[in-house]
């Protein structure tokens, strides 16, 4: 957990791990840095990893002895936005009705793997922006939007959309906050991959779409 110091995981990462001290780490998110230690790794590298750590601490705690009261209120809304201000998990939405076994039936249950293959067909999917807020003009209007694949931030590596699911606003919301370098799923020049409305249309009719399958 970095947010202590100010600094985001990834400037954590680079500007002081890497480029001061030659150290790599595998993963970082908005306020914190994974150190992996395996079978390689040896007592005197570990050594310095600690040693390292103990550096920046003693660093830390001497700039913010120098400050001014000025800048010990900036320095101290860095930490609350990488501590306490934080974005709010969204809850999983649900899954289409479409990919429903039973629509009325109130339960949770979707059929993901059929969401995930239809998705294999170019024709059945579309990009919504999220910057130009394409996708929000589509909800605005009624549409249900309905993801076409995993979005993934990494890390933690869980993913917040999986094939099938409706897209919400707390979702929505939630990945215009985050600033972590590595969606699996998700690019940004291009926006949210989606299933268009026809493909959708197709999977509501029982006779083109199979829906005997839809408990898999």
């Amino acid at each position: 957990m970095v947010g202590g110091t100010g600094l985001d995981g990834d400037t954590f990462k680079n500007q002081v791990l890497m480029d001061r001290y030659g150290i790599q780490i595998n993963k970082t998110s908005r306020n914190t840095v994974l150190f992996m230690i395996n079978i390689g790794t040896t007592r005197s590298s570990a050594a310095y990893l600690i040693e390292v750590l103990v550096q920046i601490a003693r660093e830390l705690d001497e700039s913010i002895d120098d400050s001014s009261a000025a800048e010990r209120r900036v320095f101290a809304k860095k930490v609350k936005s990488l501590t306490e201000d934080l974005p709010p998990l969204p809850d999983f939405s649900r899954f289409h009705d479409a990919f429903r076994p039973d629509p009325a039936s109130g339960t949770p249950e979707g059929a993901m793997r059929r969401a995930f293959f239809l998705s294999y067909d170019e024709e059945m999917c579309e990009y919504l922006g999220l910057e130009d807020r394409g996708v929000d003009a589509a909800m605005a209007e009624g549409r249900e939007v309905v993801s076409a694949g995993f979005i993934t931030p990494y890390p933690p590596g869980f993913p917040i959309l999986v094939p099938g699911q409706v897209v919400s606003e707390d979702i929505l919301n939630f990945m215009r906050a985050l600033d972590v370098k590595e969606i699996h799923g998700f690019r940004p020049e291009l926006g949210l991959r989606v299933l268009t409305n026809e493909a959708l249309a197709g999977e509501l009719d029982p006779a083109s779409s199979g829906r005997g399958l839809a408990a898999e």
